[in-house]
Order: structure tokens, then sequence, then C-alpha cells
């Protein structure tokens, strides 16, 4: 296929996360709070109405008008899909996943300990994957997977708090890193904090209002941080800030403050023990218990994103709170007598009108002579396609009241020899996702601020460096030949900065910043090109710290270098690649990478799903010198995407499947139900056929098929608006499809079907996977009890055969060879043995969600796909 025709870019950052909301809690709910719980959108029609964008720079190859122009639209309904399979057909209530967890631990457990696949460096620049579909050569470097907070002092220790994967340590400066979180309930991260006393404080729940996000179970701490792990014995406060995000944490006048998703808390530093203390909701009414807790609008209503508290005074106290798409009440907030009030003038350059102030960090200098801080604005995100950044802004007094002066607009970054210039994808335009500011503790002047990129000013704003670029692509000294990269494009970091902190080691002071690709510092100090963009950063992604956040994984015989090959798709960090001799694993397949076919038999056959079911295939690993930049003939991977693609009528992470008796049929869904019959052989989207239509609004949510027999479970609506589901069965020549009519009386609960596993040896046996939590915590019609189903006839009858399995979202089934079953859940994966009726717990994983269960090529050995810490491998045969 000729290049221009192509319209795929490389790389599109953090699609899925581009647009999201907040569980509601309705007032009736269940007692109890606890555990981690994802973010659920609640009304798409609101965030319809919200301009989101992602930011999908086109491939320095492709020509500009090759660009869809839907993304937009694309990714407002995309950024659904995670939570509303967890939270529909309505909200779920606090505690959900604490009982759930709780009741996870007390299941007998199997035989067995997990491996850890994927523990090697996975190097995003790998040269041997230079293909069409990928991003090596941007300047990523070694990745892992989303970093959300991270924290540094002065001996040495480093603190990186992760997305969905725990917290981590390292004692050498960055590298060599340990978990230490393992045993909390939530893996999740909001805030991290090292206080005057030494104490690292952790805030979980990750406030970065995506899709993939989890609710946390409050705040705790570590005495002595440079030894020992976190427990939940060592919470702060009582249960006041389960089921909440934890933005910023911040420490002034003996208190610690918290920025939550239900307003802003305080609790003393000196003794832990206690309730906190609501210091401000703006609209209390709307918090659980409230008397509008149940309002559609209730996840939007407390948001607070930072907290500042002037040096000098520490009963001054500025609080920035507000939904990143508008509402009333967003603005600052200060105390005067006794009573929050709206701060309405003499802030300066810094808005206070509310339509101007979403979310916002601050930063202060070391010494109390400045404040800094970012604002990104809900008019300009809902009007402006370039960037939704308000500004950069400096309190030269060190008062956080002001006055302000605004120091930095996206057009001035994007000046700075930034990598991010085109139309509708400039700096900022997400900067109600990836936001950091940081003060070097030496010089209030120095500054470091995160969006996209990675910014630097000495000068107090005065001037800027882009310091971190998006990546190498748009600038001379890139090139995709090894042989003619001259070293002039140094590295750089990955993407969509979360974190960041400033800490020593060895003399010398050190910036850590944490994004999408993971942990990267270099030197306060450090050096820069005549671009400005640094030249000493170093990826701290080693392998010893694995975070990456898979949505599937395929195996299959390496016949090239032995053993097995190992791949899986990944949130923003595309498709890894390990083969069966690899010290590194690589990365074939750029962006976001989702679903996953793989041949048994030849594990270099592989199709991954980018998203709406955009599918790209190669049949060499991808394996690729770049030559096809001269010479298009010479592309290894192929794009083949079916017809929904073009339409988005498609989960933004959409079920594709093999037949289990004929490899070289696959079923992908969409609006449609997808066959093609020539396997890892397809060269066009034109290849496939429809052989069934769910009708305008209903998208497929999972597919399996076996000797010709095809079941397909979908959705329309799919959010908990209005939620409907249901299941088609027909056969992969387009004949005899026909809905099966689901009992009213709740068999198959009115829940998001999840996935199918079918009974090798007899196409009418067939397991259903539920998502989602029973109508114990789910308020909406029918949302029953069960997570795992079984039917005899091809579907007409089913059975819910959860027995003792806990009350948790359920991902995947598996069949096992042996005929027994293997279920993925968001806490762990469980298992049902052949002849048997319970389930037991496999191995010890902490609290992270598996997406996706495979098995090895042999069927000895089974695979999870975690999203948070990477891909697991456990021998069947030691469950017994």
């Amino acid at each position: 296929m000729s290049l221009p025709t192509r319209s795929r870019r490389w790389f599109t950052v953090c699609a899925l996360t581009a647009s999201a909301a907040l569980v509601a809690i309705p007032p009736t709910a269940a007692s109890g709070r606890g555990g981690a719980v994802p973010f659920g959108v609640r009304a798409l029609g609101r965030l319809a109405e919200q301009r989101q964008h992602s930011v999908g720079v086109v491939s320095p190859h492709l020509r500009a008008d090759d660009d869809d122009g839907n993304e937009a639209d694309e990714i407002a309904e995309g950024a659904d899909q995670y939570a509303e399979a967890r939270t529909s057909p309505g909200v779920v209530a606090p505690g959900a996943y604490g009982a759930a967890w709780n009741d996870l631990q007390r299941l007998p457990r199997t035989g067995g300990g997990w491996r850890h696949v994927t523990s090697l460096p996975y190097d995003s620049d790998d040269p041997r994957y230079r293909d069409i579909d990928s991003n090596s050569s941007g300047g990523s470097g070694h990745v892992t997977g989303r970093m959300a907070a991270l924290a540094a002092d002065d001996d040495g220790y480093v603190y990186a708090g992760s997305a969905g994967g725990g917290v981590w340590r390292s004692r050498t400066g960055g590298g060599h890193w340990q978990p230490i979180s393992d045993r909390l309930p939530a893996q999740s991260t909001g805030a991290l904090a090292v206080d005057g006393a030494g104490r690292l404080w952790l805030g979980t729940g990750e406030a970065t209002t995506n899709s993939d996000a989890y609710l946390g179970s409050g705040v705790y701490v570590l005495a002595h941080p440079h030894h020992g792990t976190f427990s939940p014995r060592r919470r702060v406060g009582g249960d006041e800030l389960e089921s909440t995000t934890i933005h910023e944490l911040r420490f002034g006048g003996g208190k610690v403050w918290a920025a939550t998703s239900e307003g802003v808390w305080s609790h003393s530093t000196k003794r832990l023990n206690g309730p906190w203390k609501l210091e401000f909701a703006p609209n209390p009414d709307y918090l659980p218990g409230g008397s509008k807790a149940d309002d559609p609008n209730a996840p939007y209503k407390n948001l607070a994103n930072d907290i500042a508290i002037d040096p000098k005074d520490p009963s001054e106290v500025v609080l920035a709170v507000g939904w990143r798409g508008g509402d009333d009440y967003n603005g600052f907030y200060r105390k005067t007598g006794g009573t929050w009030t709206r701060i309405t003038s003499g802030l300066g350059d810094l808005p206070a009108d509310a339509d101007d102030v979403g979310n916002v960090t601050f930063a202060r200098s070391a010494d109390g002579s400045r404040y800094y801080a970012i604002d990104q604005s809900p008019h300009q995100l809902n009007t402006d396609p370039d960037s939704g950044l308000e500004g950069i802004f400096v309190s030269k007094s060190g008062s956080p009241a002001g006055p302000w002066t605004k120091i930095a607009d996206y057009k001035g970054l994007a000046a700075d020899n930034s990598a991010l210039t085109t139309a509708g994808y400039m700096p900022g335009v997400q900067a109600w996702y990836n936001q950091f500011l940081a003060v070097d503790p030496s010089d209030p002047q120095h500054v470091y601020a995160g969006l996209e990129e990675v910014y630097e000013t000495k000068d107090g704003g005065t001037t800027w460096s882009t310091v971190g670029p998006y990546w190498n692509f748009p600038f001379s000294c890139w090139s995709i030949d090894p042989a003619e990269q001259t070293g002039d494009c140094h590295q750089t970091t990955h993407s969509d900065q979360h974190g960041v902190a400033i800490g020593r080691y060895h003399g010398r002071s050190w910036v850590y910043v944490g994004n999408d690709g993971g942990v990267y510092k270099r030197p306060v100090d450090g050096s820069q090109d005549a671009s400005g963009h640094a030249t000493d950063w170093t990826s701290l992604n080693d392998g010893s710290i694995d975070t990456l956040q898979y949505y599937s994984v395929g195996i299959g015989r390496d016949l090239d270098h032995g053993g097995l090959s190992v791949t899986g798709g990944l949130q923003d960090n595309g498709q890894s690649v390990l083969r069966g001799d690899d010290k590194v694993m690589g990365s074939d397949f750029g962006g976001d990478g989702g679903d996953t076919l793989t041949d048994p038999a030849d594990g270099c056959d592989i199709a991954q799903e980018y998203v709406y079911l955009a599918v790209q295939v190669t049949q060499n690993c991808a394996v690729n010198d770049g030559s096809w930049t001269t010479d298009p003939s010479k592309a290894t991977s192929y794009g083949v995407a079916p017809p929904d693609n073009a339409t988005s009528e498609a989960r933004f992470i959409a079920p594709l499947a093999a037949d289990l008796k004929d490899g070289d049929t696959w079923i992908a869904g969409g609006r449609h139900i997808w066959v093609q019959t020539h396997g890892y052989a397809i060269r066009s989207g034109a290849e496939w056929t429809s052989v069934h239509d769910f009708g305008t609004g209903r998208v497929a949510t999972a597919v399996a098929a076996s000797g010709g027999k095809v079941y397909a479970a979908w959705c329309g609506p799919c959010n908990n608006q209005g939620f409907a589901r249901g299941i088609a069965v027909g056969n992969a020549d387009g004949t005899g499809w026909h809905d099966i009519s689901l009992p009213a009386d709740g068999t198959v609960p009115n829940r998001y079907l999840s996935g199918f596993a079918i009974d090798p040896k007899n196409a009418d046996h067939v397991f259903l996977a539920v998502n989602g939590f029973s109508r114990h915590w789910t308020e909406g019609p029918g949302a029953g009890v069960g997570h795992v189903f079984e039917s005899t006839d091809g579907g007409t009858t089913w059975k819910d055969i959860s027995a003792n399995l806990p009350d948790v979202p359920t991902d995947s089934v598996l069949v096992t060879a042996d005929g027994g079953l293997a279920v993925a859940t968001d806490l762990g994966v469980v298992h049902r043995a052949p002849g048997h009726t319970r389930w037991e717990r496999v191995g010890s994983l902490p609290a992270v969600a598996v997406l996706q269960l495979k098995t090895s090529p042999d069927g000895g050995t089974l695979y999870a796909a975690t999203h948070g810490r990477g891909i697991r491998a456990i021998r069947l045969r030691d469950l017994d």
C-alpha cells in the first residue's frame, strides 16, 4: 500500500483519557466505604458539550490532509468506555471495591505463583522496529506505565506513584525500584509528598479525571520511608476520604491539606487518628449523604484541584476548585471571617471568572518569595481548538492572593522550540490532564512546568525552553535510519506530564518527571542544545519498575529466536513485543494498543488494534529498519481496519477474536460483526465482510467463535443514561443470526457483558463474563447479581455459576485445556478447577485490574494482562 493513502497517526497521546467524569454516589447506597473505584462517566451529553482533544500529532511522513478530522468527537465518546463497563446501568456505591478486596482475600488460594514476564526494560526506540506504525526513534527510550505523582528527598531516595500499579521506591536516585504499597487495597496514586519530618504521605485515587483511573481508599503515611512499606493500619483519619481522588497534599500550620474530588479536607500532622475535617465543599448537598447526591451532576460539583498556603501566614489559604469543563462554582476561594468566599478581584492577570478557572496547579519557592500557578481554562477548552491552557502565572509577593502576572501562554511556549506547533495540537491542548509545576529549592526564579511537554525557565518566566519536547520527529536532527542519526537529537521524555520532584543524590540536585511513559531525570543544572532542548535526560524505567497498563496479551512460538514471543497492547505505550531470547522488550506498533491476536504457531504473526478497530497486521513482528520511508513497498505492517473504524461505530478498545477451530477466521465487533478468512495474510480493510448489523447506536462488547459459530454481546446505549445490552448468535458465513431473548427476571444482569469463552469440545457450551457490580452496590435498573454464567444450549438459556466469586467487575473468562475456568477481575484472577463449583484465588497479586487472559500454545501456562503491573504468567499444573 502506498504511503500517502495511510491515515493512521503514529501516536495519539492518551486518547482513552481525553474525557471522563466521576462515579456518583447515591444517598441510598449500601453502607461501608473503601477500596478503589474507577472513574465513571455520568452524562455523555455533558461531555459532548465540551471540546476535548487528544494530542494526535500526524507522523512527519503523512500528509496533514490524511487526518480523519473527527478526533475530538471520537475521544469524547471513547473515553466513556473503561468506566461505563464498571458502572452501568447506574452508579456505584462507596465501599464496593473494598468489600470485593476483602472477599477476595478470604478465598482459598491455588498453588503456584505468578512469574513476572515483562520484567525487562521496554525500549520504545528499539531500532529493530521502525516500521510505518512504530514510534521508534521518537526519543522516549525506556518506558513503563503512567506515573501520577513523584516525591524525592536529599538522601537519594525517589518515590514514584503509578496510575494503577502502586508506589515504588529507589534508593539510588532513580532506578533499582521496589514496590512499597502492595498491601493496600488501592494501587492508584493521586499525590505523594514528603513532609518536614521526612515522612512520606500517599494520597490514593488518581485525580486526572481520565476514564481508566481509579478512586482510592484514603491517605497513608510511611514514617520511615527509607525502609518498610505502606500498611493499611497507617491510614490517616477514618473513612472520610475513601472512594475519592486526591489531587494534591499540602502542608502548613501543623496540618496536612487534601484537595479531593469531594472538597478540601485537613488533618493534624501530629496525631494521625481522628477524623478528617471538611474545610470547604462548594456544593455540600452533592456530597455522599447529601440531598442531591444522586443528581447526575453530583460528581462534578465538589472537585478541588489545589491548595496554596501562604508561607508567611499559614492561616492564609487559597483554594482552587472546579470542574475542567466549567461550572458556576469554579474559581479561587479564601477564608474571610471564618467563611470561605470566592475571590472576585485583586488577582491581577490570574482570572477570577469561573469560565477561566479549571484545573489549577500551584508551586511556591522554598524561600517564600514567589508563588507560581498553571491554569487551564474551561472557556478555552470549549472554544479554542488549539489549546485549553489559560497560562502560567507568578505572584512576586509570595502570597497566593497575588497579585499575579502571566508569564507564559500556549503560543509563546509553542514558539520556544516545542514539538507541538500544528493547528489543533499545541501546548496545553490537554492541560486538564497534563499538569505539574515545581520551583528549584535553591533559586526562586528557576521553574519547571509540565504539560504535554516539559518546560523550564531560569529567569522567572521571562524566557522558556522546551527541555522535554513531545518527541523528536519534527526536528531537523531526527532520522529514522540509525546510521544517519548524528546524536544531535538527544533523548527526550515520554509525553503527557503528571508528576515532578526535585531531590539530591551524590551531592547533585536532580529534577524527576513522571508521565505516561514512566519516570525520567536530569540534573537541575543540566545542559541544553541551541534549541533549548535538554541534552541530559535519563530514563529511569530500567525494568525493575513495571507499571505497564496492558489491555491485552498474545503468545506464540518464536520460530527465529526460540521459546515464545509475548506481545500486548498498552495504554499510550503502543504494542510491546518480547522475543524468545530478548534482553530488552521492543515496541513494534505505536499509540494506544488495544486488543491483540497472535498466531500460536508463529509469534511474529500479530494483529494489533489501535482504537475503534484500527487494526494493523504484521507477519514478521514488524521488524523494519526504516527503509519504508524511501521505498513504501518495504513496509512490513499493514492497516486492515474494518469499515466501522472509519465511522467510529466501535468501542474505543473493541473486541477482536480468532475462531478456536480455524485461526484464519477472525471476528471483529463494532456496530457490525465483521469476518475475514485470510488470517494474518490480510492486507486490506476491504477483505472484511459484515455478517450481522446490531443497528444504530449499538456496538459489540465481546465476540468469540468456534467452528464457525459466533457469539457477540452488545451495548447501546452503553452508559448509565439508559443502558441496554444483549447477545446475538450466528454463523461466520452470515447465516442464522438472531438475538438471544434474555429473561426479564435478571438471570443475566442488565450490566456490561465483557467476555465469552467457548468450550473447544462443544460450540454450544459457552461461558459469559459480566462486568460491574451487583444490585447490592449498583443503583440502576436490572443490575442483578452474578458475574460468570454458563449456557449449554448455544446461549438460549443461562445459569449463574458465580457461587463464591466476590462481587467484583469481571473482565474476561477463559476455558483452560483441562476444562477448568479462569476469570480475570479488577482485583486479580480466580480459578475453578474441573468438576468443581467453587472459586479459588490464583496466586497473589496486588489490587490490580486484570483485563485479559490467554494460554500458551501448549495450553500449559496462563498469561494475565494486568492494567498496571505488566504481564504475568503461571503454570496451570501448579494450581492444583
